[in-house]
């Protein structure tokens, strides 16, 4: 029986003194979070209870010397680049005081943290370019955190923070200093394109971390919390249950809830008829909004007008600003203020702002506003704001517009869009950017100025929500001009570039816009050398070759530097992609030095396309000297997407150059990074694919080399795509699917015959000889082999060369010619030798080893020993796995450099391998096909592997310990 409550008691109490149903998070919390360094996330849907579980994990004594800074971010911000961890950070005063001084390039936060300024060194000379200098701040903040100790950094509501506070949190989660802990809560919902962060995060080995998704209470969840709301020892089954049923389990909509069922008269009982109806009679839409209108009506007519302000306004404000958007006499403020408070409708934040407890709370109140008074009261808001200095442009512009103020509404909203751009806030600037083009009374001019700062704003960085849509709308707009449109149409077609399935629209619309542009020469002449470009999508070299040479003669004929290094920085790479052997001699024309920021990016790009360039056709050696250059360059100018490619073509330099010790984790973390750019993340997927097809696995495999586009190659960039055609092609012939590999073949040389760029056949052509000798095909593999030879003729293609010396050798193999075959692939593996690409050496190595075994066995054996220390060494787990294998089969036996030792609990080196494949989630007869082992010794190996590690299931292994 559900005891009664006293008549004289009432429900002062608004949430419950004790958390329920999370104490399985807290517990893991503070055991999380102590373990330095620590990364936390903390996702749940609006009212589920983040908040509150922060709360309680900081109760006192609970978290020992851990310093706890908080910062919050809110939903109507300013562009103001890493406001939330700003605000945590201006906590850490006293620990500076007492701590040795910090590296100059902690100044850059003196002017963002005037507080702290005194512990700060003088800030740098600014670069110059806003991307510079963010990275400086990343270096400054971590350098800061570093320094204060032990420490715990909160950061509320992320899905509610700029971009700048965005990549700042990534950058300190991705390499946390060994003191501190981050954690962060959001709701995923909320959150732009669904990642908090802004791109996919996982965190690095040896980071201690946890997710915690915090889900609706269950019935029971509901039952414990209403009885601990009510202070009662429970409540009836039958009320929980349609608490929970019309709750949804939401503990903010429960507490909500339960506070509606106070009267003047005094407090419901909480298993009686009256809490019953009003659970009958409210459905859950409309349950939050009629509890605050109960909880408003309690309030007197001034503190009423004081929440309705808070509502309007959106973000925390102060008293005064609360006043006088309500129109409330500076003398009545404090008193009605004080209802609100007492009330439990508004609440101080830091720094005496107010505001709701919860975003729901405030969209709730604002419902119940009539139009009118909405109208006035963003008036009022309009009035009180253009007061602040400096003035928050972006919440002018917000509530201009839902006043109605469509001049208004234009000028502060591209005022708000120029401070955003000012301060490297892409994301708020095309976003304020494209809702001001959206407005049909925007004049011709306007449409034309808007138009062109919204194609500058998206093409100057990764950070930004994407306008092509906008941009396409703005094409058939008949307000927009003809020399804007074709501006808008050259920067659409930039864009279009980047991204996955644009490749083929996007020459089109430089083609177009070129028509467009006859009044301006400049950027006629960049659109002419971005179409001069030989690896995007299908279009064939026979095209490209007319804009390579009108690129030349706008090359001789510029006397502007800057725009002279531009063309230099698409035509030098394009030169030397089709093998011209003129493109290394070219290099001289550009200069040694730049003066302006502006050069510099452009001096970067040339150096780090060059060096694209040469990692394709072969030279990986002074690719590796231009991708220092134009890497070293990228840095100092802040040149973003420069630098990206830059870390790509490094990724796929040093595949070639067999450096892979932590390359598939760098890989990964740059392909999280840059998902969304199609040159950087097709090529990575590329690298990806390769080593995880060197390893043996091959679904990772095959997914890395899809995502390659090496099935939409006229949508992608030619070179990766034909090799990702050459890496699906490897991967089904090692697992004996001719048909497969031949259709991949196909489908890549086909791109390749069409493009017409031989240089390229570097990566194809061996595995395409295989597959076709292999298949029965070998007309099929004389053609392509010839084909091949005679389109390097006379150019500068070494990759492609040694790729004919081993297709020679392996049609000389199917012939039975053995003894000429083992001359092709030893000229083969010299060629790969001097280029240092110890992997393709290696299997041109394996082919001679095995021609030459029928005349020299012993030879055979002792070169099939050696490779297997040459493919493990490099972590080609799979081609040691077949040479072991092979190696056996003649009755060979590897040799042990210091005899045979024994393990203990530790894994074996074979052990490892068993491992890292079954948490990979193969079975044990793929495991033994990929090392040429039984099953039974497989099963054998999987038995010890889970005893060593202490586990019963090899699900609880997980992939990342054995990378």
């Amino acid at each position: 029986m559900v005891p009664k409550r006293q008549p004289t008691a009432s429900l002062v109490r608004t949430t419950s003194p004790v958390l329920v149903g999370r104490g399985h998070e807290l517990d893991a919390l503070r055991e999380t979070v102590t373990r330095q360094p620590a990364v936390v996330m903390i996702e749940g849907e609006a009212g589920v209870g983040k908040s509150r579980l922060v709360h309680e994990l900081l109760r006192p004594g609970r978290l020992g010397p851990l310093r706890i800074l908080i910062g919050n971010c809110q939903p109507l911000r300013e562009p103001f680049p890493y406001g939330a961890v700003l605000e945590a950070l201006g906590g850490c005063a006293d620990r500076l005081a007492s701590r040795p001084p910090l590296s100059r390039v902690a100044g850059v936060l003196a002017p963002m943290l005037p507080e702290l300024a005194d512990y700060l060194p003088e800030a740098p000379a600014p670069s110059g370019d806003p991307r510079a200098d963010r990275h400086r701040v990343f270096r400054a903040v971590r350098e800061l955190l570093a320094a204060v100790g032990p420490t715990l950094m909160i950061i509320e509501d992320l899905h509610w923070a700029d971009d700048g506070s965005r990549q700042l949190l990534r950058f300190l989660m991705a390499d946390p200093p060994p003191n501190l802990t981050v954690l962060v809560t959001y709701r995923r919902e909320d959150v732009p394109g669904g990642m908090p962060l802004g791109t996919a995060y996982r965190p690095p080995t040896g980071i201690t971390s946890m997710l915690v998704h915090l889900a609706p209470l269950d019935a029971e969840g509901v039952r414990s919390l209403a009885a601990a709301i009510l202070d009662e020892e429970t409540v009836s089954a039958d009320f929980a249950a349609k608490l929970h049923e019309r709750t949804a389990g939401i503990p903010f909509v429960v507490e909500e809830t339960l506070r509606a069922l106070r009267t003047t008269a005094g407090a419901v009982h909480a298993d009686g008829a009256a809490a019953r109806r009003l659970l009958d009679n409210v459905e859950v839409p409309v349950l939050l909004r009629d509890a605050i209108a109960e909880r408003l009506n309690e309030l007197p007519t001034a503190a009423n007008r004081l929440v309705q302000a808070a509502a309007v306004l959106g973000v925390p404000a102060t008293a005064e600003l609360l006043g006088s958007v309500a129109g409330i006499p500076e003398q009545r403020v404090r008193a009605a203020l004080g209802h609100a408070l007492a009330g439990h409708v508004l609440h101080e934040t830091d720094n005496a702002h107010y505001t709701f407890r919860h975003a729901l709370a405030q969209q709730a109140v604002y419902d119940t506003l009539s139009g009118p008074d909405r109208q006035q009261l963003h008036l009022r808001a309009i009035d009180a704001l253009d007061l602040v200095s400096p003035r928050p442009l972006v919440q002018l512009a917000e509530h201009s517009q839902r006043a109605g103020r469509l001049a208004d509404w234009l000028r502060y909203g591209e005022a708000a869009a120029d401070r955003a751009a000012d301060v490297g806030d892409a994301a708020t600037a095309t976003t304020l950017l494209q809702r001001v083009l959206a407005e049909p009374s925007l004049s011709s001019a306007d449409v034309d100025r808007l138009a062109v700062k919204l194609g500058q704003v998206a093409h100057t960085g990764l950070d930004q929500i994407n306008p092509t849509a906008t941009m396409r709308r703005l094409l058939g707009d008949r307000r927009l001009s003809m020399s804007a449109r074709g501006e808008v149409r050259l920067f659409l077609g930039l864009l279009l570039i980047r991204q996955a399935g644009g490749v083929a629209s996007a020459r089109s619309e430089i083609e177009l816009a070129l028509g467009d542009l006859r009044e301006r020469p400049a950027l006629a002449a960049k659109a002419t050398s971005v179409l001069a470009q030989p690896f995007t999508g299908d279009t064939p070299f026979t095209e490209i070759e007319p804009w390579l040479r009108r690129t030349d003669e706008l090359i001789d004929s510029c006397e502007d530097e800057e725009q002279r290094i531009m063309l230099l920085a698409n035509n030098l790479g394009s030169r030397l992609h089709t093998g011209d052997p003129t493109a290394f001699g070219r290099l001289s024309q550009l200069p040694q030095t730049a003066y302006t920021a502006a050069t510099q990016r452009q001096l970067a790009r040339a150096y780090c396309n060059f060096a694209d360039a040469c990692v394709t056709v072969g030279h990986f050696q002074q690719g590796a000297d231009a991708l220092d250059t134009g890497t070293r360059l990228a840095d100092d100018c802040g040149a973003p997407f420069v630098a990206s490619t830059a870390r790509a073509t490094r990724a796929r330099l040093d595949w070639f150059l067999g450096t892979w010790s932590g390359l598939a984790e760098r890989a990964s973390k740059l392909l999280e990074e840059y998902h969304d750019l199609l040159p950087v993340a097709s090529e990575l997927s590329l690298v990806l694919g390769s080593l995880a097809c060197a390893r043996g696995e091959w679904s990772e495999a095959m997914g890395y080399f899809t995502n390659s586009g090496a099935y939409a190659p006229q949508e992608a960039i030619s070179q990766i795509a034909i090799g990702g055609c050459a890496g699906l092609a490897r991967a089904w012939l090692a697992q004996d699917d001719i048909t497969k590999a031949c259709a991949d073949i196909d489908r890549g040389l086909a791109l390749l015959r069409h493009k017409q760029v031989w240089t390229w056949a570097g990566e194809i052509l061996p595995v395409a000889v295989s597959a076709y000798v292999r298949a029965g095909r070998l007309d099929d593999a004389r053609a392509i082999v010839d084909q091949t030879e005679a389109g390097i003729l006379d150019r500068d293609a070494p990759m492609s060369a040694a790729a004919v010396d081993s297709g020679r050798g392996e049609l000389a193999e199917a012939a039975g010619d053995l003894e000429t075959a083992v001359e092709f692939h030893r000229s083969a593996r010299g060629a790969y030798e001097k280029m240092n690409a110890p992997y393709y050496a290696a299997m041109a190595a394996e082919h001679e080893a095995l021609c030459l075994l029928p005349s020299d066995g012993a030879g055979a054996a002792a070169a099939l020993s050696t490779l297997i220390d040459t493919f493990d060494a490099l972590g080609a787990t799979r081609d040691a796995a077949r040479c072991r294998h092979l190696l056996r089969g003649i009755g060979g036996v590897k040799p042990s450099r210091r005899g045979r030792r024994g393990y203990g609990n530790e894994l074996s080196p074979r052990e490892q391998e068993v491992a890292r494949l079954l948490a990979g989630g193969h079975t044990n007869r793929e495991i033994a096909d990929v090392l040429f082992l039984s099953p039974r010794t497989v099963e054998q190996h999987a038995a010890r592997v889970l005893r060593k590690l202490g586990v019963t299931s090899r699900s609880e292994l997980h992939a990342e310990d054995f990378a």
